[in-house]
């Protein structure tokens, strides 16, 4: 069942509009649908993650937590409606104090009421954040980060200190409920209060993970002053809850931050140097520079550890003051019109499409059909028609200055799309070309190429 057959099936008639909304962290799609009412569709790939949100979200709105209201659900759970809750994150709010401290002391409502009667068995990928799911997130960090740094280590001494780290921190004998992702992305602000979002990968687990993830979310940049704060608001919220030692909770918090920092690192590593999100490759900056305040302090548990993330965090500040790159990523992709217009990773909702269809399509000639546009006899016959060098010098001139006007002015991202019937001859070597000759004009911006239908990904 799509989203727009469960809108008719909930409201008896057809959506007036379906709008994409910004793109999460996973593979989850979000839409706006417009009409008889206004709601939020998902779409996922993974029916038990939905169903864990699905059991959260009714578990906690009977809690009386402020969460989005289910409306419907398709019977294999792969999609569902839920209350719009708007555009508006407290991300975009970070300079309203009032709003991150009523958020801090919503947290602990979360974290202890609703641990009341909540069947963990249903929380997904797994019921509880124990020091098996510690080391998860350390070797996350290790292969999807430090390893792309080219640091070396010892692998039998990092692995002790990680040990170390999981036996300390995976020890939760309170029977609380652990956010997991809990970042100012994941709070909407409706009638200036807070509702909260995206928990669908929450457990059981410790109450620090969650203060943390807010707190040091790397892009959030809260000043030192303000986290105290805010530190303080939440402890005087959980005391309702449970008796807190500010002493030994602020020593504990400081190892959290330790290990969100690394997760976050992992996460930024996958999503951004692997999946090639510019979102995330943008964000490793303001990760590595929580980590080199954090470090100011060395951990005495883990001193193998602390001295591989300085070499680590050396490697990259050379590596950023030599390369004096662009903050700017153009995603340049070709694609087949039979399988969707690509979406865009970044959340600016699109930029240049191409149309290559209107061209001769070698993809007609028995001799081509297995070559793509990389290969020097598609090369060779497109160049032959003379068609493809016009087209291309057209888009030279849409793309090269929004390519310098985003640079000049600090924008992030660009993406630019060459399309085809299959994505495989004449938008394989349109988005080719141009990938180059953006790297060229401009070498100091970051071009990344897509080429979907082949699943090769290459940055130039």
């Amino acid at each position: 069942m799509t989203l727009r057959d469960l809108y008719t099936k909930t409201y008896g008639v057809e959506p007036e509009m379906i709008t994409p909304l910004t793109a999460a962290g996973s593979n989850r799609r979000y839409f706006r649908l417009t009409g008889e009412t206004t709601v939020v569709g998902v779409e996922g790939t993974s029916a038990e993650e939905n169903e864990s949100f699905i059991y959260l979200d009714r578990h906690f709105h009977a809690k009386g937590l402020p969460v989005p209201k289910l409306i419907a659900t398709s019977d294999d759970s792969l999609c569902y409606l839920q209350e719009d809750l708007g555009d508006e994150s407290l991300f975009n709010h970070r300079d309203n104090h009032e709003l991150l401290a009523e958020t801090m002391r919503k947290l602990p409502d979360f974290q202890f009421l609703g641990a009341q009667g909540l069947d963990f068995s249903k929380c997904y990928p797994v019921a509880e954040f124990d020091a098996r799911c510690i080391m998860w997130d350390l070797n996350y960090f290790k292969y999807c980060f430090l390893n792309t740094t080219g640091v070396p280590y010892k692998e039998d001494l990092l692995e002790h200190d990680f040990r170390t780290m999981a036996d300390r921190l995976g020890n939760n004998d309170s029977d609380t409920f652990m956010y997991r992702d809990f970042q100012s992305r994941n709070v909407m602000i409706k009638d200036n209060k807070p509702y909260f979002i995206d928990f669908q990968g929450g457990r059981r687990g410790p109450v620090e993970y969650d203060v943390v993830s807010f707190l040091w979310q790397a892009k959030a940049g809260f000043p030192a002053a303000l986290k105290d704060e805010l530190i303080d608001e939440y402890i005087a919220s959980a005391t309702r809850y449970v008796e807190i030692n500010p002493e030994k909770f602020h020593a504990r918090l400081r190892e959290f931050v330790l290990l969100r920092t690394l997760q976050v690192l992992g996460a930024y590593g996958f999503r951004g140097k692997f999946e090639r999100k510019p979102h995330f490759l943008n964000s490793i900056p303001a990760a590595i520079e929580n980590l080199c305040e954090l470090l100011s302090h060395p951990f005495n548990e883990y001193p193998y550890l602390c001295s591989v993330l300085e070499r680590m965090i050396a490697s990259q500040t050379t590596v950023t003051e030599t390369k004096n790159e662009s903050s700017l990523t153009v995603i340049v992709t070709s694609f087949s019109y039979k399988k969707g217009i690509p979406d865009d990773p970044s959340g600016n909702g699109g930029g240049f499409v191409f149309d290559c269809r209107g061209m001769h399509n070698p993809g007609r000639y028995e001799e081509y059909k297995q070559l793509t546009g990389l290969d020097k006899p598609v090369i060779d016959f497109l160049e032959h028609q003379g068609e493809i060098q016009k087209f291309l010098d057209n888009c030279y001139s849409l793309v090269d200055p929004s390519v310098e006007t985003y640079d000049r002015r600090g924008f992030q991202s660009l993406m630019v799309s060459f399309g085809c019937t299959g994505g495989r001859h004449r938008s394989v070597y349109g988005a080719q070309h141009l990938a180059e000759h953006i790297k060229q004009k401009y070498p100091h911006v970051n071009v990344v190429l897509n080429h979907r239908e082949q699943e090769i990904h290459t940055i130039l």
